[in-house]
Parts: structure tokens; sequence; C-alpha cells
């Protein structure tokens, strides 16, 4: 695969790696210090590998992972050098330096924590690196950027390069992300929140301090109820913005801490917060085609909103489309309508006709007319949902992608092909632009516009399209 390949259409990071590629051949002999920062840790293997391969064989290429206990940069480049003979002669090489991604923020009951110590290794580095005539390329996260730049200045005036590699992937959770279960931080582990940081905590910090609550106040304390729901609140926000890593793992994280938060939240008596949790545990597995278990959560959700709040809340509006996206889902039209139809009447009644929510309900009900065959209804519903999203939510939004998504699929159906190609192709360009390509909303795109083509007999247009489909 060439470089312009890998990188296209995105045209920054073709130019960084580009700019890391020139920072490595400047310098054939002496050290080379360069920095690269990325999130998505398979696009970061693809990258490593590009130019390991390009480079060949004018540099050989060597990988050192730091190690958790003692991470320190000069001691694994030594322990490489010791290893291979030809980096002992001085030979060309760049040697790519990974595993600082994995190393805890937080200091979980230490006296100091494995970042701390890897940028105190790094600050008191510089001379003694010296000995290691080479291109180092030092993998680090946006998250370990930041501090890096704080904690270790020295280290980092005496870079030679930093090369940002941009992706929708992130290994961290931000401040305000946070901002429901900062009880959860002592002023050991963290002096303060800085609000304007996107990438504060690693993800991996915050399932380990969880852990540590349930050894240390057991699974019963009230604090985890709160712990668990937040959790998984972030697992869905990533998964729906397409920020995730692997999106199965993910999304099996995120309905484990669900199912531990509901059934703490029941014990607890905490029933408005155990609504959420139930409801958003019914979500996640409605996404997984497990209808039967969802439908008795939602129909809880609903009891206990209506209880709660009263019928005339936006909660409950919620819980009436919920459930009827459900059975819609399994052809339970004529359960589906009066639900779709009161949760619409009441979220113009409660929160006015401009407003996102009123452009979901518009959506779900026309997609269930389109089901049934009621074009002529389904259209201009699908035209005032799409027009109130543009306005509301601006051009650059996923449910932007799904209205225009579903007005392709309503042409489609009708065999309007010509109105619906150009709809299709704008939906699966803002979906790969906003989540991603490895998120399913893409591979549904591309299964779209194949069945597109296919219904049109233009099959050699339709086959890459839907392989790709599978492949995600």
């Amino acid at each position: 695969m060439a470089a312009k390949e890998l990188f296209e259409p995105d045209e920054e990071n073709l130019n960084a790696y580009d700019d890391l590629i020139v920072s490595i051949q400047a310098k054939e002999h002496g050290l080379s210090l360069l920095i690269a920062v990325c999130d998505d840790l398979n696009f970061r293997e693809q990258i490593i590998a590009q130019y390991e391969a390009e480079l060949q064989p004018e540099f050989h290429p060597y990988r050192v992972a730091l190690a958790r206990g003692e991470p320190s940069l000069r001691s694994a480049i030594a322990q490489l050098v010791e290893s291979e003979e030809d980096l002992r002669q001085g030979g060309q090489a760049v040697i790519t330096v990974t595993g600082a991604e994995q190393l805890y923020f937080l200091k979980l009951g230490k006296e100091r924590s494995e970042q701390e110590i890897f940028f105190g290794y790094l600050q008191w580095t510089r001379e003694a690196l010296r000995e290691f005539p080479f291109a180092i390329v030092l993998w680090v996260t946006n998250q370990m950027l930041v501090n890096l730049i704080k904690k270790a200045p020295d280290f980092w005036s005496w870079r030679n390069g930093v090369f940002r590699f941009v992706s929708r992937k992130k290994n961290a959770v931000s401040s305000n992300e946070l901002e429901p279960i900062r009880f959860a931080f002592t002023d050991s582990e963290v002096s303060e929140f800085d609000d304007d940081n996107p990438y504060f905590l690693p993800i991996e910090d915050l399932r380990e301090l969880i852990q540590q609550t349930e050894q240390q106040r057991g699974k019963k304390d009230p604090k985890l109820a709160t712990l668990y729901s937040r959790m998984a609140d972030i697992y869905k926000g990533r998964l729906d913005q397409g920020e995730f890593q692997d999106y199965k793992t993910e999304l099996d994280l995120a309905i484990e801490y669900l199912r531990k938060a509901v059934e703490l939240q029941k014990e607890l008596g905490l029933e408005k917060d155990l609504a959420t949790s139930l409801n958003n545990l019914a979500y996640l597995y409605k996404s997984q085609g497990r209808y039967s278990e969802a439908e008795p959560l939602y129909l809880q959700a609903l009891s206990l909103r209506r209880r709660l709040l009263g019928e005339e809340h936006p909660d409950v509006a919620t819980s009436l489309n919920n459930l009827a996206v459900l059975y819609e889902s399994q052809g339970r039209y004529s359960e589906a309508e009066p639900l779709y139809l009161q949760a619409l009447e009441l979220t113009r009644r409660l929160l006015g006709e401009q407003h996102p929510l009123v452009a979901t309900s518009l959506n779900n009900l026309a997609g269930l007319y389109e089901s049934q065959g009621r074009y002529s209804e389904a259209e201009p519903l699908y035209l005032q949902a799409l027009s109130l999203s543009q306005r509301l939510l601006g051009e650059e939004h996923p449910d932007v992608a799904t209205s225009l998504n579903n007005l392709a699929l309503l042409y489609c159906s009708q065999g309007r092909y010509s109105e619906a190609e150009p709809l299709y192709l704008q939906a699966l360009s803002l979906s790969r632009r906003l989540l991603g390509e490895k998120h399913p909303d893409v591979a549904q795109s591309l299964n779209n516009l194949a069945g597109l083509y296919d219904s049109q007999g233009r099959y050699s247009e339709a086959e890459p399209l839907y392989l790709q489909a599978l492949s995600l």
C-alpha cells in the first residue's frame, strides 16, 4: 500500500507522514529524536509498517516497547542495542518506541504514577541518549503529549520534530466528561481538573480506578452506582461518535457497566438513575438484535419515569420513542405507530418545534411509514427532519448523515435512483468524516449504496462496496 493510499483523503496526515520520513532521512548518522502522536492504535500500526517498509534498505527498522515497571526510554533502547550486532556497529537504523500509551496517569495508591516515572526519566535523559546515533521515533498519545510538554520540558526542547496524526479515535476522557464523578479522585491523584483539556485521563486509568474502588470499599458502595453508569455513558458516547478503539469490545464493556449499575441502583433504591440505566441497557441490547431482552427493560424504564416524573416530561417521550423503535424493528407496526405519535406530540409540546428531538421523532415516524409502503406519508416527514437537523445541528453532524441516508432509502424503494444516489454519496462521505472508517454506520452506508447499484445492474460498482461493507 502506498503512503498516499494509506492516508487518502486526509491531507493533514499525509503531510505529517511525509515530514516524518524527511526527518528520519535528514540525519544519516547521529541521534534524531522524533515524537509521533496518534490515539488510534490500529492506524498507528499501519503508519509504522508503512515507514519501515519505505525506509528499507537504507534504514534497518527496529521496534522496542517500554516496560511498565521501569518505563525508561534510555534503558529500553540500551537493551535493544545490546541484543543487536548491527546497532552495536553503528548501522543506520530507525527505532520505533511504543508502550507509552499503556502507562497510567493516576498514581492508583503508589507514590508516583507510571507516567510521572516515565516523564522523570525523560527529563534527565538527554545526555545519556547521545550514545545512540539513530533515528528514534517515540509514539505517544495526545493525553501524554499534553503532560510531556509540562513535565519533561528539557526533553521536549531537545526534540527534532513532532508529527501529529489525526483520527476520530480517542484513548482518553475529557475533564468535562469526568465532572459527574469528581468525587472519585483524591487530591493526591488529581490536584486540579483542567477544564479545557479534551485528553485529560486515559480511559484505562478510569477502569483501574473503579476496580480499586470495588476492592477497597466493597461492591455495594453507593459511589460505585454513579461510577458504573458514568463509565457506561462514556463508552456509549465513544461508540456513537466513532471514538472507540474496538467497537465490539467497547460495546461489551458498556453493557457490563450498565448491568452493574442496574443491579446496584435497584438494591439502593435509586429509581431515577435506574430508569436511565434500564433505558440505556435496553438501547444497547436492541443494537445487538437482542429484542426479547430489551423490551422488558424499556417497559420498566417507561413505567418508572411515568411514576416519578409524570406524563408530561421529555424523558417519558424518549421512552415512548425507544419502545416504538424496538417494536418497529420486530415488524410490530401497529404497536409502534401510536407510540411514535405520542412521542412526537409530547416532544413538540414540551420542547417546541425547533428542537433536535423533534427531528428524531419525525425521522422515526417516517421510517415506520416507509416500512409499511406508505411512501407519500413518509417523504414529507423525512424532508422536515433533514431540514430541521441541518438548521439546528449544522451540516457536519451524524444526524444529518442519518437523515440523508433515510431519504435516499425511501427514493430507492420507489425506484427513484437518480435522486437516491447523490444522497447516499453525501451520507457515506459524512459518516466516514465524522465517525471513521470502522463505524457500523459507514458499513451500512456502503451496503446501501451497493444495493442501489445492484438494483440498476451496475454490478462492477456494487461488488467492491459490498466487500468493503463486509470487511468492516
